[in-house]
């Protein structure tokens, strides 16, 4: 199997300015190498962490969609990130993944985090998905579901990388940077977790903390308070040799996983 190629982009965000923040990722996109095959952005990336969901909602058709689906395809690469949706009457933290050819895959954040209200708000995913890239496999997760190691539990070496997209405040960055590392450790695979920087409308800081860890819990990369595109290559041979030479995996309580 292939190597895989990804750019991760930590910004600060404008506060529930759509529009603002879709032109400044498109300008960030541009200092991304071309063979890129995935880009990775923060959690609500066009909004900020906000509960305001009913003034920012966009259905499935709307702008935010397209405008993910005309960079994949102008640029030749998948791009992923979550954002607002309103959908049979429910809002979503929505992650989108979107590829060249147009194809879309969603997940929906199925641990709210009720520190802030967003189980108030938003109605909770019930399902994992993973992509599959290059002959990749992907498991997407977003923000507070890091905390939730049973969602993440990598049943059989069923995917080769987690990605948790965020808005995670810096009064627990602690939290954020060891946690990652756990999911890496106990996963046997890379993970790599998107954060933003800077003040949200709540008055809230991020230092951002991006990350990008291997499968022994090692930081390939990591970054705090400020803007960042960081492209890297990840190896498909340096992983599974690893698995295949420490087989912990194998010894999982797999049994108790219920789905």
């Amino acid at each position: 199997m292939q190597d895989i190629k990804i750019a991760i982009i930590q910004a600060s965000l404008e506060w529930e300015n759509i529009s603002a923040n879709l032109a400044m990722f498109e300008k960030l996109m541009d200092s991304i190498p071309g063979g890129t095959d995935l880009t990775v952005l923060p959690e609500m990336f066009t909004t900020g962490f906000t509960m305001n969901a009913a003034a920012l909602a966009q259905n499935m058709d709307g702008g935010t969609v397209a405008w993910i689906r005309e960079m994949s395809a102008r640029r030749g690469m998948d791009i992923t990130g979550s954002m607002i949706i309103k959908e049979g009457g429910n809002f979503y933290n929505r992650l989108i993944w979107a590829g060249p050819g147009g194809k879309l895959h969603v997940y929906d954040k199925k641990h709210l985090f009720r520190y802030a209200g967003e189980e108030k708000v938003y109605a909770p995913g019930n399902s994992n998905i993973t992509v599959e890239l290059k002959g990749w496999r992907f498991r997407p997760f977003i923000c507070y579901d890091l905390r939730f190691p049973v969602w993440a539990r990598n049943v059989n070496n069923d995917y080769h990388a987690a990605l948790y997209v965020a808005n995670w405040p810096e009064s627990r960055s602690l939290h954020w940077k060891t946690l990652l590392r756990a999911r890496a450790i106990e996963n046997q695979c890379y993970v790599i977790g998107v954060n933003r920087v800077g003040l949200d409308g709540n008055g809230i800081l991020y230092s951002g903390d991006s990350m990008v860890i291997n499968f022994r819990g090692g930081a390939l990369f990591e970054k705090q308070h400020e803007t960042v595109v960081h492209s890297f290559t990840l190896s498909m041979e340096e992983l599974l040799e690893y698995r295949k030479n420490f087989p912990a995996w194998m010894d999982a309580d797999f049994d108790m996983v219920k789905s």
